[in-house]
């Protein structure tokens, strides 16, 4: 039974921007909602007056108005969005050009602060675009990226989307031939890198990488580096530009206006089973989008800052960034999150006063397990939001981060990701925080849960699905002209609505709980369970530093196989396996109970720290999976040929 946590103060709710809408509606749409319920209805049943007045609300800047706000509407797959509209996506994230920070950025020890403001943004950006032109970048060009998570990839990609390029990038941390196979397949005509990275206090060269890429994907033509310490050797790189020579001619930037739905991103899916997808974005819906996310849901405000620890190969990357149009400031840190001590995020934090912090679910689990308690140690009076995503976040870490954290803050949980470059499920600030509970669905998003006959569902799991189109749905799959993987992929079992892939529950509130990956449900005996829950009740358990659970195909039927790595001092016994068992049986149902419980030395995860337990169920069933989207492939050493699954 979950709990409430949180609830907004009055003050709170009165002065956010949120509240700041629901005056506007009323003043100017005669609209008058007494709740978020109240709100969210009318969002999706009145969708295209609702994204109108995100239009107008936001204040996009654009060249020309749209003719019509929706068209083709009833057509989940084929809908148009603010159809004539002409528009820039990097100049409504540089409205601002005054002397405030628009960027900080960090070194992974917190050294080597850097500020970029939202004037020299402007200039840099100018700077750079007006160079890419000159190297013959043209509207519909791919640019790719292989660049850690400094302020130069966000000036690389402004100038690249300032002239209509589509920006693609991949993390430094992925394998050679990971990065190869995505940027491969939409032929990038210029690639942005640096020499090298930092990670865990090692330097790491990523030349070698380079020099693989460029001979593999012939459609690059220049190579533009960034040196981190302005020493680099680049003779074994073909067609290479120095990134510094490119910023020195500052002419008037011209932002090429461009239809509504003009492609700004490629991004990709996991690649954990498959060819990774490459998914295209339009401009103009991942801008409506991410301001009503980031502003009326997160509740960032001009001057607020913003820190989410990702890599520049996840999606969240590309929300954060996206803050910029908000006026707010971006704070960005390299490296590993627990280097050189577990805690030094919030270091960071406090250092920087930031408002809104986030990580992955895992994170916060690792900090609950390591007994990390920031509130005792850093001042985090500043911080109004935590946002977290990448997986479930159990009850049991919902209350560490109020009991070790911070009290007085709002939990914005966040379930969605690459393939709407958002969320369906989100956080608000009108609404109260319920242990292990997403507040609700996102403003305009028709989200329901569905059995496997399509029928909807209310307190029981099934399938999370959106039911009516909205802006930020990908345009297309990459050479996918005619939409036929697109389809196959999100439509392929209910008509007409989308299949997000994730086993999820409305419960009586109106709040979602996320239950993991549907295609990954474990269904011992045909009964259908979340791995999440089998999680939850592993955390009371402190000898468990981490855990994966999947199913084995077994006398014509499946079995629930638990992994699980240990704390260092820890050793498995029999005594522990029976702990295990009573935990999961007290907490959950019989059929929750594993049939093999098996120590391993590590947990394999995807760069954006996802549990691979597809990648494990294929490989404990037979299969061999993809592995190079694993940001520790090394791991998949302990699933192979394990002697005690045989029996």
């Amino acid at each position: 039974m979950s709990y409430k946590l949180w609830a907004p103060s009055e003050e709170k709710r009165e002065s956010s921007v949120m509240k700041k809408y629901l005056k506007y509606l009323k003043e100017n749409k005669d609209s008058n909602f007494n709740s978020y319920m109240e709100l969210y209805d009318w969002s999706i049943k009145d969708r295209d007056s609702f994204w109108e007045s995100i239009w107008e609300f936001s204040g996009i800047i654009h060249s020309k108005k749209y003719d019509k706000v929706l068209s083709n509407g009833e057509d989940m797959l084929n809908s148009k969005w603010f159809v004539g509209a002409k528009l820039n996506f990097a100049q409504n994230l540089l409205k601002k050009k005054d002397s405030s920070p628009a960027i900080i950025s960090f070194s992974e020890s917190l050294e080597n602060e850097e500020v970029v403001t939202y004037k020299e943004l402007f200039e840099k950006v100018s700077a750079l675009s007006n160079s890419l032109d000159k190297i013959g970048l043209k509207v519909g060009d791919r640019v790719s990226a292989f660049m850690p998570n400094i302020p130069e990839t966000i000036i690389a990609m402004l100038a690249t989307t300032s002239i209509g390029g589509i920006w693609s990038s991949c993390s430094v941390d992925s394998g050679t031939e990971s990065m190869i196979e995505r940027f491969s397949q939409i032929n990038p005509k210029i690639l942005f890198t640096t020499d090298s990275y930092y990670s865990k206090g090692k330097k790491i060269s990523l030349l070698e990488k380079i020099s693989s890429a460029v001979k593999k994907i012939p459609s690059i033509e220049k190579v533009i580096i960034f040196s981190l310490d302005d020493k680099i050797e680049i003779k074994e790189v073909p067609n290479t530009i120095l990134y510094k020579n490119l910023l020195s001619e500052n002419k008037e930037l011209k932002f090429k206006q461009l239809p509504f739905d003009h492609p700004v991103y490629i991004l990709y899916t996991s690649g954990t089973t498959a060819k990774p997808k490459c998914i295209v974005h339009g401009a103009g819906g991942t801008l409506l989008q991410h301001f009503k996310e980031l502003a009326l849901h997160s509740d960032v405000k001009e001057n607020d800052r913003i820190y989410y620890t990702t890599t520049c190969g996840w999606v969240l990357w590309n929300w954060m960034t996206s803050a910029l149009m908000l006026g707010a400031t971006i704070l960005l840190r390299d490296g590993s999150p627990f280097y050189p001590y577990p805690d030094i995020l919030f270091a960071l934090a406090e250092k920087k006063e930031i408002t809104h912090f986030g990580a992955s679910a895992r994170y916060f689990t690792s900090l609950s397990k390591l007994d990390m308690t920031p509130a005792k140690k850093f001042n985090l009076e500043n911080l109004r939001v935590i946002m977290y995503g990448g997986s479930a976040l159990s009850p049991e870490g919902f209350e560490y981060i109020y009991k070790n954290v911070k009290k007085d803050v709002m939990i914005s949980s966040m379930a969605g990701g690459t393939e709407i470059v958002s969320c369906f499920a989100i956080g608000n600030p009108l609404s109260e925080v319920w242990a292990g509970e997403i507040q609700g669905w996102g403003l305009g998003m028709n989200c329901r849960v569905f059995d496997s006959s399509g029928n909807s569902l209310r307190q029981k799991k099934g399938e999370l699905v959106c039911t009516s189109s909205f802006p930020s749905q990908p345009l297309k799959f990459w050479e996918d002209e005619k939409k036929e993987k697109y389809k196959n992929t999100y439509f392929n079992k209910y008509p007409n609505v989308w299949k997000h892939g994730d086993y999820a529950e409305i419960t009586e509130r109106g709040t979602v709980i996320i239950y993991g990956r549907s295609d990954a449900t474990l269904n011992p005996g045909g009964v259908r369970i979340g791995t999440s829950e089998i999680y939850q009740a592993l955390e009371p358990i402190k000898e468990i530093e981490d855990s994966i659970a999947v199913s084995q195909n077994w006398d014509n039927d499946s079995r629930i196989v638990l992994f699980v790595k240990l704390i260092s001092s820890e050793t498995f016994t029999k005594e522990l396996a029976r702990k295990i068992r009573n935990s999961i049986l007290k907490n959950t149902t019989p059929n929750h109970v594993p049939a093999k419980i098996i120590p391993v030395e590590d947990i394999p995860y995807t760069i954006n720290g996802k549990k691979m337990e597809l990648t494990v169920k294929n490989l404990i069933n037979g299969d061999e999976p993809e592995k190079e989207a694993i940001s520790n492939p090394e791991s998949l050493r302990f699933y192979r040929d394990i002697e005690e699954l045989r029996s």
